[in-house]
């Protein structure tokens, strides 16, 4: 248990840097770390996803406040986009959590890897759409962020490497949309961990000290670290040549999606 806690200790410390830093979800780092650590552990191959998935969203609350507190103070969160954006994805993220309980294993692992390959594609070629268009009404926004809690829900992250390109083609500046990212992350967070605690409450036989489809122990290593490290992350994103550091992150994640689909 010390071990499986000083691991989950240190992948939250690096999921803490990567959301203030790039704007994506920590759980591109957080989700194959926990897949590996509760196989160690001898989880039920059957749920292992899912626990990984719902761990990584809970965790992410802590993350996005200590990322949104840094991002804030430097006057880089938008509120009128994410009072706008909040309603459709609190829905969008529940019902994706719900959903994703139910569904086999194998294809949310599948879905998991398939996106791996999309945000490395993505930051390798440091794609950002052109500031075409304004922000849609409030209607419109929610909208899209109910697509964006839906598969943020499906891959258990705080949604940057969705938000973030989205407010970029709306002509927001990129370090105010990775700040107001950081602050869609939480509602994100709080809707999907929900789903899966509601729909993993009644599952037989889940491991000792889970609630629903998050493990707690795990939680409580992500998140003291995570909270720590955001900041940081936040700080850094204003000084370091993020484009550098997006395409090695990028190299990166291909060989934990390659790692998993060879594991399949």
């Amino acid at each position: 248990m010390l071990l499986s806690l000083l691991v989950y200790l240190c992948c939250g410390a690096v999921a803490g840097v990567l959301a203030g830093l790039l704007g994506v979800g920590g759980g591109i780092v957080i989700v194959p770390m926990l897949v590996m650590v509760f196989g160690a552990q001898g989880f039920n191959p059957e749920y292992i996803q899912q626990l990984a998935l719902g761990t990584s969203l809970a965790s992410i609350m802590f993350t996005s406040i200590s990322s949104t507190r840094a991002h804030h103070a430097r006057g880089a969160v938008h509120w009128d986009i994410w009072k706008a954006i909040t309603p459709g994805i609190l829905v969008g993220t529940f019902l994706g959590g719900l959903v994703a309980t139910h569904m086999p294993t194998m294809l949310l692992k599948v879905f998991f890897i398939c996106f791996l390959y999309f945000v490395a594609v993505q930051m390798l070629l440091n794609y950002r759409p052109s500031a075409a268009r304004e922000m849609p009404g409030k209607t419109g926004t929610s909208l899209v962020g109910g697509g964006i809690g839906l598969i943020s829900s499906f891959v258990g992250i705080g949604g940057g490497t969705l938000s973030v390109p989205f407010m970029s083609f709306c002509n927001v500046p990129l370090h105010h949309a990775v700040g107001t990212s950081a602050a869609i992350g939480f509602p994100i967070a709080v809707a999907g961990t929900l789903g899966y605690i509601v729909g993993g409450w009644s599952v037989p036989n889940l491991p000792a000290g889970c609630l629903g489809f998050v493990n707690l122990w795990a939680l409580l290593g992500l998140a003291s670290a995570s909270f720590c490290t955001a900041p940081l992350g936040a700080k850094l994103a204003h000084s370091l040549p993020v484009k550098t550091l997006k395409r090695a992150f990028a190299l990166f994640v291909v060989i934990i999606a390659t790692k998993m689909l060879l594991s399949l």
